[in-house]
């Protein structure tokens, strides 16, 4: 009796590097969902994939943007990224997605958050889960962020939860760092730590609307106070903005700032210094992750590990010993 071929199991690394190559949103989606696996198999095929498309990469203005739940980011960047289509750009928004870490599940809302620019055929919204990790944030994006240049998007919008230290790795993995904030003035800090401000290279006053107006420039004449104190002279002073994200008022000017910003940069060479230490810190992230794979996948390691632990956790043996022996344990040399 002659038996059924098997069912295709999916498109080739051939069929996903050409319909990447041709925008098609489809095998886009299908990449990205490759890269985000965390199956062995899958983790090479996805980087069989990234180093065939990294010519095509690298060519996309990436802009980070952050602040606080309440801010306006998702209303901001619907808007933003309706101006930037209008203007001719193909706009992709990256919103880092705070996965569980008791769940595993995620928040998957973006799309319903940016309504418009979900619609707009010169978009693609897609969350980029953090597994629970910093490290999911850095390596997840940064791979997705290369698939989306493939794919001919030359504005890429990484919108981050606003809590946490995932803005610092979203800020070392983008050329623009905007930082919003709400009408209050010194007090407004609301959460964002001094770190998050001073590494800015732009702070937006948001919801600059209404009675908020005076309220939002004297907050900006606060922030611009506080950054000449903070931020150390460069080619570049973060300018203080206040912008309306819900009526469409100041993203204009916003946008002139970011493209103002990369001339600044790239005249003086920072720009391209930029890039090239990303890439490199990108190459240790992922060094690191394989080798704490390397090491939880190594049988001896699992066979060990869940009685290690409990010592560690019952307070017979010292961390670092507990180190020390599975390292020993991996054939890893201290």
């Amino acid at each position: 009796m002659q038996t059924a071929a098997a069912a295709p199991k999916g498109p080739t690394i051939d069929d996903l590097i050409a319909g990447v190559r041709s925008g098609d949103r489809a095998m886009l989606a299908r990449a990205i969902t490759l890269v985000e696996s965390t199956k062995g198999e899958h983790q090479a095929r996805a980087q069989q994939l990234l180093q065939a498309l990294l010519p095509a990469t690298g060519g996309a203005l990436r802009l980070g943007i952050t602040g606080v739940p309440g801010v306006g980011k998702s209303t901001s960047i619907d808007e933003l990224g309706m101006n930037l289509a209008g203007l001719g750009h193909k706009v992709a928004v990256l919103a880092v997605d705070p996965t569980s870490k008791r769940t595993g599940g995620s928040i998957l809302g973006d799309k319903t958050r940016m309504a418009r620019l979900s619609q707009e055929p010169r978009a693609f919204i897609r969350p980029s889960p953090t597994s629970g990790t910093l490290g999911g944030v850095t390596r997840k994006t940064r791979e997705t962020m290369a698939l989306c240049e493939a794919a001919g998007f030359d504005v890429i919008i990484v919108e981050t939860v606003g809590v946490g230290q995932s803005e610092i790795a979203v800020a070392d993995m983008v050329d623009f760092f905007l930082v919003l904030l709400l009408p209050g003035g010194g007090d407004d800090l609301q959460g964002i730590k001094k770190g998050i401000i001073e590494i800015a290279d732009m702070i937006a006053i948001n919801k600059a609307d209404g009675d908020n107006i005076p309220r939002a420039e004297r907050a900006a004449s606060e922030y611009r106070a506080a950054l000449q104190i903070l931020t150390p002279p460069s080619s570049w002073s973060p300018p203080v903005v206040t912008i309306s994200g819900r009526e469409n008022k100041g993203l204009d000017k916003l946008w002139e700032n970011i493209l103002a910003h990369r001339k600044a940069l790239t005249e003086t060479g920072e720009f391209a210094e930029r890039r090239q230490r990303q890439a490199v810190a990108w190459m240790r992230d992922m060094l690191n992750d394989r080798i704490m794979s390397s090491i939880q996948s190594n049988p001896k390691v699992a066979a060990r590990l869940p009685a290690i632990e409990e010592e560690v956790r019952a307070g017979q043996l010292l961390p670092t010993l507990a180190v020390d022996e599975i390292m020993s344990l991996a054939g890893i040399r201290a």
